[in-house]
């Protein structure tokens, strides 16, 4: 039986190849069921390119050389080969061309074949290898090549082959592997007689998958097969001109080897297939079957965009699956009339299982014969089958954490030196205490800024679900004994993070509610009077949106400024989309930036006087517990409807949230070049390659036209010129249409 490898890169067969070199180009089989190519090039947009490539017939498999693609065609298993000139030529030898092959595998400047149908189960073992020029108009020219005509392959079964720059090599079906060609001792692979599952090969070197042991090993050029993975189990791998990329095993995740930049390789994403060209690679995602391409170097030739048409994740063969692979179920992906993605009814989608998920998810299902494995993120995480996979402490950790901080705190009562005469107090103040205590809770401020009052009977319970919010201003005075009991003494394993107003620390208060505290540093108290303090707590206080971070209260004692807010239990979106926290969803990300604007918006507009932001930024964007965006300040500017500059400046800043929401990037980063994301991304928007931003961590939906919508949005409020840029009340008004069109995962 003839074994088809799933995955495979350079001179390797799969659903997805890569052809090297400056007339270089990638093609893939769609998802439709028909088996149809589609193609795409460097700065080539998906519609001109598709028309490019549009006399292609249907295939089963594809091979990238020099500059030149071959493909099995569906329903005869003949070869057809062309290039980037002329798509409707067969560049087939005459003689070939009417040959059926089981398995092909273009090299840098010649192709091999193996004789057989590609859907049967008879091997032939005969190989026919040429040469191929890919600047010529057809095949006609080409002959069969000595030096690739061995007669010592002949009576060989091979399972599979693989071509680089002047070698073959083929999988021996009873183990080992044999290489010819004119460079093929450089290899030095004779003595081995393993079997493996997958193989790919690079100009000079070949690199394989041992069906006993999962793990990766490599032949030939030192560079390209520098530091390949040891002790990991991978399920296929491909290759460019000087690397080496795999699939792991567990979570479907990237791994590369060779010449490249680690930093460079999506992190985030488990991928079904994949092809390598010299300088770029792209892949096929298992959650939505999209395609993302990513370079290996930094700097590198420009990129190829590919469309966004959904991609097969792998070869159709005949047969069962057997085990540690399920059979890939079309009606996942809600198209209507699709049954199947091979063009065989007969035929099945065989594809590696996955046991685990990347970072950031746990498995809710295991795989099954129809299904891979269910990936969820660990903000669902509900019970103890996923709090280890996601970091999460059990509730066992965290009362054996809560009793040894009392332990602590009795020891350090209990070696005090006046321990004793605490005691004798308390005992005998306590009642005292007591009642002042339940006193306390019933002390608020009438006002914002003022003397505590006690109230009769009633007291003023700040829970503030925000559609019951207080229309007037109305903010707690808490104690400072009350606050520092609440985080700990503000240790440094309760706060939360730094800003420039200070430290922000997670507090739990007496009657368990969870806030979030604010205190003041040094510098800020010095360059802030009493008075100014006062005069902007006073607005802070009378700020009450469902898009804002509301303050509850504060406290001034002791020369302290502390500041008490709702707490954000899903922390900051700079953390969801740099600090490595579950990523989000493009539903999720696009409601985030219409009630990040809703929330600008109402400081603009609707608070007297307006408030400008002046510090718009991912990190001063909080989730709450829906995962709603709520703008988080501390002390603000306040200002007048004439500031128009600093309003538009606002804008421009949430202009960049909205690149940063798009595409992942931070703001600035020198990893990239140009490093700014504004001198990136907007010439590519103005250029109408505005999915070139689109964030490959995260599944695309079916319907980007919102996205592209968001990254025009976007451009707007990034004008040079600042009153070109519209108003916050614009930018939500179009952000909210933008949600109502919907997106479908």
């Amino acid at each position: 039986m003839v074994i088809i490898n799933t995955v495979v890169g350079y001179g390797s067969m799969c659903t997805i190849a890569a052809a090297f070199g400056d007339e270089g180009f990638f093609c893939s089989i769609d998802a439709s069921g028909k088996q149809e190519i589609f193609c795409w090039e460097k700065d080539n947009s998906s519609s001109s390119a598709s028309a490019y490539f549009s006399s292609l017939p249907s295939m089963a498999a594809l091979s990238g050389g020099e500059g030149f693609m071959c493909g099995l065609v569906a329903n005869t298993s003949q070869l057809y080969c062309w290039n980037s000139v002329n798509s409707g030529t067969d560049l087939v030898p005459l003689v070939f061309q009417n040959t059926a092959y089981s398995h092909i595998a273009a090299g840098k400047n010649h192709v091999c074949a193996v004789r057989g149908s590609y859907y049967s189960n008879i091997d032939s073992g005969i190989v026919d290898c040429w040469e191929i020029d890919p600047m010529l108009k057809n095949g006609s020219e080409y002959v069969s090549k000595s030096e690739f005509v061995n007669p010592n392959i002949s009576n060989l079964v091979l399972s599979k082959i693989v071509s680089g720059e002047g070698f073959s090599c083929g999988n021996i079906r009873e183990g080992g592997i044999v290489c010819w060609g004119p460079k093929s001792e450089n290899l030095a692979v004779s003595e081995n007689s393993e079997n493996f599952v997958s193989l790919a090969s690079s100009r000079g070197s070949i690199c394989g998958i041992s069906e006993d042991s999962g793990e990766v090993k490599c032949w030939g050029e030192a560079d390209s097969v520098r530091s390949p993975p040891l002790g990991r189990q991978f399920v296929a791998v491909t290759a460019g001109s000087r690397h080496f990329c795999g699939i792991r095993e567990d979570d479907h995740g990237i791994e590369c080897w060779g010449d490249h930049d680690a930093s460079l390789i999506p992190k985030n994403s488990g991928f079904l297939a994949l092809a390598s060209s010299d300088f770029i690679t792209c892949g096929v995602r298992e959650d939505d079957l999209l395609l993302d391409c990513w370079r290996m170097q930094k700097p590198s030739p420009p990129d190829y965009d590919p469309p966004l048409q959904l991609c097969s994740p792998g070869l159709c063969t005949s047969g069962s699956c057997g085990e540690g692979k399920f059979a890939f179920n079309a009606s996942i992906l809600s198209v209507p009339d699709l049954t199947s993605l091979c063009i065989r009814k007969d035929l099945r989608m065989c594809l590696p299982c996955g046991s685990n998920c990347s970072a950031g998810f746990f498995p809710s299902s295991v795989c099954s014969e129809n299904a891979d494995r269910l990936c969820t993120s660990c903000s669902l995480c509900q019970n103890s089958s996923c709090w280890n996979i996601c970091g999460l402490p059990s509730s066992s950790t965290i009362e054996h954490e809560e009793r040894q901080q009392i332990k602590k705190l009795a020891v350090i009562i209990g070696s005090s030196v006046s321990g004793f005469m605490l005691v004798l107090i308390g005992w005998l103040i306590f009642p005292r205490i007591m009642t002042n205590k339940e006193e306390q809770g019933k002390k608020h401020c009438t006002f914002c800024i003022g003397k505590p009052e006690v109230e009769d009977e009633v007291t003023v319970e700040l829970q503030l679900p925000l559609s019951k919010a207080p229309s007037i201003g109305t903010a707690q005075v808490f104690r400072l004994s009350d606050l520092k009991d609440a985080t700990n003494g503000f240790k440094e394993f309760n706060e939360l993070g730094r800003g420039s107003y200070g430290f922000v620390y997670k507090a739990i208060l007496s009657d368990g509610q969870q806030v979030a505290v604010k205190r003041a540093n040094a510098a800020t108290i010095i360059h802030t009077s009493s008075r100014d303090f006062e005069a902007e707590l006073e607005i802070l206080c009378n700020i009450r949106h469902v898009s804002v971070v509301n303050l509850l209260g504060y406290c001034i004692e002791m020369g302290e400024r502390l500041l008490v807010y709702e707490f954000m239990p899903h922390g900051t979106l700079h953390d969801h989309l740099h600090g490595g926290l579950s990523p989000l969803n493009w539903n999720v990300r696009l409601k985030i930036s219409m009630q990040a604007a809703k929330g600008l918006e109402y400081l603009h507009k609707d608070v007297v006087p307006p408030i400008v932001h002046r510090d718009v930024k991912a990190s001063n964007i909080l989730l709450d517990s829906d995962w709603a965006a709520r703008i988080d300040f501390g002390l603000l500017s306040t200002g007048n409807k004439e500031q128009n500059g600093d309003i538009a400046s606002d804008v421009y800043n949430f202009g960049i949230v909205l690149l940063e929401i798009l595409s992942g990037r931070k703001a600035y980063d020198n990893d990239y070049k140009p490093p700014g994301i504004v001198e990136w991304a907007v010439p590519l928007i103005k250029q109408g390659r505005a999915a070139a931003l689109f964030d490959h961590n995260v599944a695309l939906p079916r319907n980007v036209e919102p996205l592209l919508k968001l990254a025009e949005i976007a451009e707007l409020a990034l004008k040079d010129e600042p009153s070109e840029r519209p108003t916050m009340s614009g930018l939500a008004m179009w952000l909210e249409q933008t949600v109502k069109c919907g997106l479908t995962l």
